[in-house]
């Protein structure tokens, strides 16, 4: 982990951190109330899924999809990319007063869409991915650090998802809702492909000495071409057969890559092994993706492979090792961090296992999965709030 995040400018000695630390670096407070929210918010949708909770704006799953991307997962992405952009490039990115104003933007946006104005819950969530790209943008221009600038047209991709799923929420289009929902999972997936190909054979290969965790440039080219493919097939509109094909493809090079790294060779180590076995699960969505598109399963069985397995698991697992590792603790699972990689896989095992082999059952596999995963990211909060709120250890800001 410290190549990923090696400063690329040496930097004066800084003053030494005391107090309350919480606004130091994006991670800190972003990856805290995404916990916080990935627990809460699921005892918010069981309310809804059963009657006991009316909204006046957002109903039912339309309110559950945007709140776990637009909420939970774009404030992890954001946290991560506040963290590496400043390591990337040796620049500042919003600490303090401006990040809290971005956290406070982020919060707006999750009461706002509990209320009937939807026109301000539209604005203020387009604004924060839009914000974001922004605060990004400036520090990796700055720097000339082209190889990422990349991740600043993803955000400004995910405000325009947020502003058109909103659009066509009020009325204003007559594009159905969920294409926002659709092309905000295929960000999403694209994501995952480009940092889950960075970073999980460096930490297998560093974490496991001897697992020979390696990658094949026309593999690596298939597999992000296939997650692009992707998202142009559902931009463009294309057939279910053709968007299926595109899946089938895509999967196949992923699960090509998947296996390059080695997984195996990482049994005895859960901080690494927690990111193979998410990361399974992004071959395993793309395959129901295209048996989906021919209706031979259902569509949430692909989306909730791609939502609680791979970015479930990718983002308990990149959230307790940057919680440790920018924080000056040692870079290995406890017990407490294993329970919280366990729980979270099981959530999606459930999910998405459970109503594909026993249909009849999909009711308790839904309640099942939502304790799961409700336990697993509640335990995360709990036992890194005070880490999170407090300086490194060794002092430094950060």
């Amino acid at each position: 982990m410290a190549s990923f995040f090696a400063v690329r400018h040496a930097q004066p000695p800084a003053p030494r951190v005391h107090g309350f630390a919480l606004w130091q670096l994006g991670f800190r407070p972003f990856y805290l109330l995404a916990s916080a929210f990935a627990a809460l918010s699921i005892a918010v949708w069981a309310a809804q899924f059963s009657g006991w909770l009316p909204l006046a704006y957002l109903q039912g799953p339309l309110w559950h999809a945007h709140e776990m991307l637009f909420g939970f997962l774009l404030a992890v992405i954001v946290g991560f990319l506040f963290t590496a952009g400043r390591n990337w490039s040796g620049r500042p990115t919003p600490t303090g007063v401006p990040l809290a104003a971005l956290v406070a933007l982020w919060l707006a946006g999750r009461v706002l869409v509990l209320t009937p104005l939807g026109w301000t819950a539209a604005l203020v969530n387009a604004a924060f991915p839009l914000a974001s790209a922004i605060a990004l943008a400036v520090a990796l221009v700055g720097a000339r650090n082209r190889r990422n600038y990349f991740f600043v047209g993803l955000l400004l991709l995910m405000s325009a998802a947020a502003l058109a799923f909103h659009l066509s929420v009020l009325g204003v289009v007559t594009l159905p809702a969920w294409i926002g929902i659709q092309l905000a999972l295929d960000i999403l997936l694209f994501i995952m492909a480009v940092m889950g190909g960075r970073v999980i054979p460096m930490f297998t290969n560093n974490g496991v000495p001897g697992a020979g965790a390696t990658s094949r440039p026309g593999i690596e080219r298939a597999a992000l071409g296939g997650a692009l493919a992707l998202l142009a097939a559902d931009a463009s509109g294309l057939p279910p057969s053709a968007v299926g094909a595109v899946a089938i493809a895509a999967a196949l090079a992923h699960l090509g890559r998947w296996l390059l790294w080695r997984p195996w060779k990482t049994l005895a180590n859960p901080l690494v092994l927690v990111l193979h076995l998410a990361y399974a699960w992004i071959p395993l969505h793309l395959a129901l993706r295209a048996l989906a598109s021919q209706g031979w399963v259902a569509p949430s069985l692909a989306t909730h492979a791609l939502t609680v397995g791979a970015a479930g698991g990718l983002v308990i697992g990149m959230m307790v090792r940057t919680a440790r590792g920018h924080t000056a603790r040692l870079l290995r699972a406890d017990r407490v961090d294993t329970a919280c990689f366990v729980l979270v896989l099981l959530a999606a095992l459930v999910r998405v296992l459970v109503p594909l082999v026993a249909p009849s059952q999909t009711l308790v596999a839904i309640l099942g999965s939502a304790v799961f995963w409700t336990c697993g990211f509640g335990l995360y909060a709990l036992r890194y709030g005070p880490v999170l709120t407090r300086p490194r250890l060794d002092g430094n800001p950060g």
